[in-house]
């Protein structure tokens, strides 16, 4: 049996067998330091865990000295190892999930394990700590009263603007986790359909080459489209204006991009709904465009 301790700066320190259950821990999204000591003891403490990639958290644990039986719980392979943890769990085990980085389930594997072992009767338990969307809303400079996590944008240009077309009327400040091969063409869209609302661009948050980019999203394409970003990023846009009709700038650039999917006729009856502007007065700007 593994011995159930961790190592903080070369100091050991003993702790007792986690409770059983399910156990979410949250895990450093960069700078290892972030850990929590509550972590630690979990870590330490289950009798398994279960991550996404066990070569990466190996890493992890070797670093606190922590022994472990690392099982694997990835997107791919859940289907056949759910049920296996599941056994574990009405046996009475302990169980750690974490994920690559930060806290499970959050555009991570894991919510389908969560209910099932609810539903089976077993304890899950919270054990909270970083999360990349909010450490980039807490230095992002952009309102916070309501924020919108809506994970990745579709790959596909012709989804991810449908996707953006949803989200363009929610008043909350949009978070977005966005590979760096795509954040141009993300931050291109973003701008024909939102407009020059204001956003900012996280990348390798607690990390050494943390970057912390603010500007209108017309700007922010074009930075990044001239120099192509590195790393984990996390974009954030402002919510709509609150007060005030939209200009004829932010009207063309919804109508650009719905035209550019739909016939005009469509496309003005979609922009009227989520502006609440006129429909004919729309449908003549848009065939103004078109032409």
């Amino acid at each position: 049996m593994a011995r159930r301790t961790f190592v903080v700066d070369g100091v050991s320190f003993s702790v007792d067998a986690a409770s059983p259950g399910l156990h979410i821990v949250a895990t450093p999204i960069g700078n290892l330091g972030d850990i929590t000591v509550r972590a630690l003891k979990t870590l330490a403490g289950v009798d398994m865990v279960a991550a996404e990639d066990t070569r990466h958290t190996g890493r992890l644990l070797q670093h606190f000295g922590i022994e472990a039986h690392l099982v694997r719980y990835d997107e791919h392979g859940a289907a056949a190892q759910r049920p296996r943890l599941l056994a574990d769990l009405a046996e009475g085990r302990s169980v750690a999930l974490v994920s690559d980085a930060g806290t499970p389930l959050i555009s991570d594997p894991g919510y389908r394990l969560v209910r099932e072992a609810r539903e089976a009767g077993a304890a899950v338990h919270a054990v909270p700590g970083p999360a990349a969307p909010m450490a980039a809303a807490s230095v992002a400079g952009l309102p916070t009263d309501s924020l919108l996590f809506a994970g990745f944008l579709p790959a596909r240009q012709t989804g991810r603007i449908e996707r953006i077309r949803e989200l363009m009327t929610v008043p909350a400040t949009l978070v977005f986790f966005e590979a760096p091969h795509r954040l141009a063409e993300a931050l291109a869209d973003l701008a024909a359909v939102l407009g020059p609302r204001e956003a900012a661009v996280a990348r390798e948050l607690t990390k050494r080459f943390e970057t912390v980019e603010r500007a209108p999203l017309p700007d922010l394409a074009a930075r990044y489209a001239a120099e192509p970003a590195k790393g984990e990023i996390v974009i954030l846009v402002t919510p709509p204006a609150a007060t005030g009709p939209l200009d004829e700038a932010e009207v063309d650039a919804l109508l650009a991009a719905a035209i550019e999917k739909l016939p005009v006729s469509a496309a003005a009856a979609d922009v009227a709904k989520a502006t609440g502007l006129n429909r004919r007065d729309l449908y003549k700007r848009a065939l103004a465009l078109k032409s």
